[in-house]
């Protein structure tokens, strides 16, 4: 790759009724300071009502059907237009943090052949609510009982401003592959991205296809990753229970079309005990503590408050799949509604 050409490189959304947060991240796309015509929106859409698909296009993007049963079919409808040398996996509510991100994620990519792929950081912004910030810049996994249970990737040093890092031995219980992350396109064609694409399972099976167990981060670049945009204590929390339970269903549903799911891969602790712990809230004050005496951010004091409604939410996720998951619109009736705030 050199400075003049660029590879092309296809960003992949999948959207459902996403007005209130799209425009947001299409700006941030058109913002890069990669060459416009060397790059290609594509968004597998549910059958949006709001004005998604007119938004999409007002951005130049390419809008393609999606008839299946979940989020994952969007980005297939969407995946199997591709074009590009390099995929971005990008979600309606993410926000790339700056302009270089991309040109950079992809020139780290093209000259580390033994990673799989570019991991964003899930960076604060000032438009988010002290809970987003909590859930996607200290945890980084949006969720405490999957935080929980995942292993600690491992940094293996710096390659000039390139991070390293890999998992370690034994394990692939981390979940990896979306918002914001960066893959070559023919290596998801090995891994048949484009007829069974899901995030974390596409990412294990890549991994086991190519032997590659490495990944690369781009310090202080990623998303902005508004994940709850509600701004009131109650209301964010209620949000928070009505996406996890939502993605309970998806996961339940993921599995039992893949047969695995990462949380198989050796996690820290099983999932059963991880709900317990956050139901029982004593070990997630103890971390809260440990989180303020480490960081000195006030932002840990979510901690309890999201542990005790993420495990509720999977609780919840779990009956309603027992009793609708023949459904053939279940992932989706359970979209919640999302504005961001200026």
């Amino acid at each position: 790759m050199t400075e003049n050409i660029l590879p092309k490189v296809s960003f992949i959304m999948p959207t459902l009724n996403a007005a209130g947060v799209l425009g947001n991240c299409l700006e941030s796309i058109r913002r890069q300071d990669y060459p416009q015509e060397q790059f290609e929106i594509l968004i597998g859409d549910a059958g949006s009502k709001d004005g998604t698909r007119e938004l999409a296009r007002q951005f130049g993007a390419q809008v393609f059907d999606d008839p299946g049963r979940n989020i994952e079919d969007g980005k297939r409808a969407a995946l199997a237009h591709a074009n590009g040398e390099y995929v971005v996996f990008i979600d309606a509510d993410n926000e790339i943090t700056h302009p270089d991100y991309i040109r950079r994620a992809v020139g780290a990519l093209s000259k580390m052949p033994d990673a799989f792929g570019v991991e964003s950081y899930y960076l604060p912004s000032p438009r988010m609510t002290s809970f987003c910030a909590y859930l996607t810049c200290l945890l980084h996994i949006s969720d405490p009982v999957a935080w929980m249970m995942s292993i600690k990737p491992v940094f293996l040093g710096m390659d000039g401003e390139v991070e390293r890092w890999t998992f370690p031995k034994g394990s692939l219980a981390y979940p990896i592959g979306s918002n914001g992350f960066v893959f070559r396109k023919s290596e998801l064609d090995v891994a048949k991205a484009a007829e069974n694409y899901s995030d974390t399972h596409t990412s294990v099976n890549l991994i086991q296809a190519t032997g590659k167990r490495e990944w690369l981060r781009i310090p202080g670049r990623g998303v902005y990753h508004y994940y709850v945009t509600s701004t009131g204590f109650w209301s964010s929390l209620s949000d928070f229970l009505k996406k996890r339970r939502r993605a309970t269903c998806h996961f339940l549903d993921m599995q039992k079309e893949h047969g695995f799911s990462w949380t198989e891969r050796k996690p820290r602790i099983p999932g059963w005990l991880a709900i317990l712990l956050c139901l029982t809230l004593v070990v997630p004050i103890l971390q809260t503590v440990g989180g303020l005496a480490r960081m000195r951010d006030w932002r840990w004091l979510w901690h309890p408050w999201a542990c005790f409604f993420s495990a509720l939410g999977v609780v919840w996720g779990v009956q309603t799949y027992w009793f609708r998951a023949k459904d053939e619109k279940l992932i989706h009736s359970l979209q919640p509604s999302q504005k961001l705030g200026q």
